[in-house]
């Protein structure tokens, strides 16, 4: 065989080779792709579509309901607004939400809440946002098969601690208070905390929410007189919007202050923090912007050192997605949450969690909020006048308006 035809021989078999050998490359990758479970993914929720929001009178509180074109759906809770207020707002920004991806929760949050540059932050909006964000966790969890937790890291914890119950109760103020007080009038609140650690012992956890009605002075006569008790958190403390408020506050009380019910999102709670006036954050997932807005404040919290203790007044509904944040943050004190009754009827929001006889709640079972609403019963629960939204009217004995 001459030398060009053993060259050409050695070039064929070369190629032949060559591409043997990317075929097998080619053909390996492909069977490693089809094993690996990160290329198989699909994301269920790339062509999930809002198409409507409708908003219930449920009582007091307002609910909400959004459907995806996938037949998804979420839903929310508004309460401490007027709920046909809240309804009205909710459809309104609607417009807003029409025809968007339930999933990018973050993106229609800051769509909401920027939207109009002088309603941004107010308590009406904030409420209302709550509401829808709680709806769109709720769908991206069922989109994706998990619980609302899952998607936020996973929980950080076993059990979430409760009150009320058998081992933990919170006081409160009893009614309007002066500016300052006489001895008397130390002593009426004095007794209520001494008489309850007296009666359940060294073991149990007492609270006294002072719910902005004891002004500073005498908050701070009362404070000094109740210290030897050992209270949890003295809550409330004083009116929001004047922080040098509570730094004096601070200043003359030692027993740990608790606030933030009233608070609504990172940028209200952040002077708190900065001022180092306060030790415990109580963000309510229904009042401070949902979820989204609850782990943020907790990442804030925990630069500080500073736990959360939520305050939550939601029926099961509003209260379910707040356990799921609370699972989900790694600094936490313990969890409000009524179970009685008094806020909503028993089966209009059916919750997935249990609480044990020890008060802590077991963590939500079935995807997204794990809450399953019985709409049918909405028109008997507004039907009972006892759960119709009346205004407070609060005044002192001499006529005046007061803070409550």
């Amino acid at each position: 065989m001459s030398q060009s035809a053993s060259t050409g021989v050695s070039r064929r078999n070369l190629f032949a080779s060559a591409a043997m050998a990317t075929g097998l490359a080619m053909l390996s990758d492909a069977v490693a792709q089809e094993n690996n479970p990160a290329a198989n993914v699909v994301d269920r929720g790339a062509d999930l579509k809002i198409k409507s929001l409708r908003g219930f009178r449920v009582g007091t509180k307002a609910y909400l309901k959004i459907e995806t074109n996938h037949g998804v759906t979420g839903w929310g809770e508004v309460t401490g607004l007027e709920p046909n207020v809240a309804v009205a707002l909710a459809q309104s920004l609607f417009e807003l939400l029409d025809g968007e991806n339930p999933t990018r929760i973050e993106h229609l949050w800051q769509k909401l809440y920027r939207s109009h540059r002088d309603m941004r932050g107010g308590p009406f909006m904030t409420h209302v946002i709550s509401a829808i964000d709680m709806a769109l966790w709720d769908i991206t969890g069922k989109t994706w098969g998990v619980p609302v937790y899952r998607l936020l890291g996973g929980p950080t914890r076993d059990k979430v601690r409760m009150y009320p119950h058998a081992k933990a109760q919170k006081l409160g103020t009893g009614g309007p208070h002066p500016y300052s007080g006489n001895p008397s009038d130390i002593e009426g609140l004095v007794r209520g905390v001494r008489q309850t650690r007296e009666k359940n012992g060294p073991d149990y956890t007492i609270m006294f929410d002072a719910h902005c009605a004891i002004p500073p002075a005498m908050l701070i006569q009362f404070a000094n007189a109740i210290e030897p008790y050992d209270i949890l958190f003295l809550e409330e403390v004083a009116v929001p919007g004047n922080i040098e408020v509570f730094k004096r506050l601070k200043q003359h009380i030692k027993i740990p202050m608790a606030t933030g019910e009233r608070d609504r999102t990172i940028w209200e709670m952040l002077p708190y923090l900065h001022e180092r006036c306060i030790d415990i954050l109580q963000p309510d997932c229904g009042h401070t912007g949902g979820i989204t807005q609850m782990k943020k404040i907790a990442t804030l919290a925990e630069a500080y050192f500073v736990p959360l203790a939520p305050h939550c007044t939601c029926s099961e509904l509003g209260l379910s997605a707040s356990i799921h944040a609370a699972f989900a943050v790694p600094f936490l004190l313990i969890h409000e949450g009524y179970l009685d009754g008094h806020l909503m009827p028993a089966g209009v929001a059916r919750k997935s969690w249990d609480q044990d006889k020890d008060g802590y709640a077991t963590l939500p079972q079935g995807p997204g909020l794990g809450v399953t609403v019985d709409e049918s019963m909405f028109e008997k629960v507004n039907a009972d006048p006892k759960r119709v939204f009346k205004w407070p009217k609060p005044t002192l004995p001499d006529g005046a308006v007061r803070d409550y």
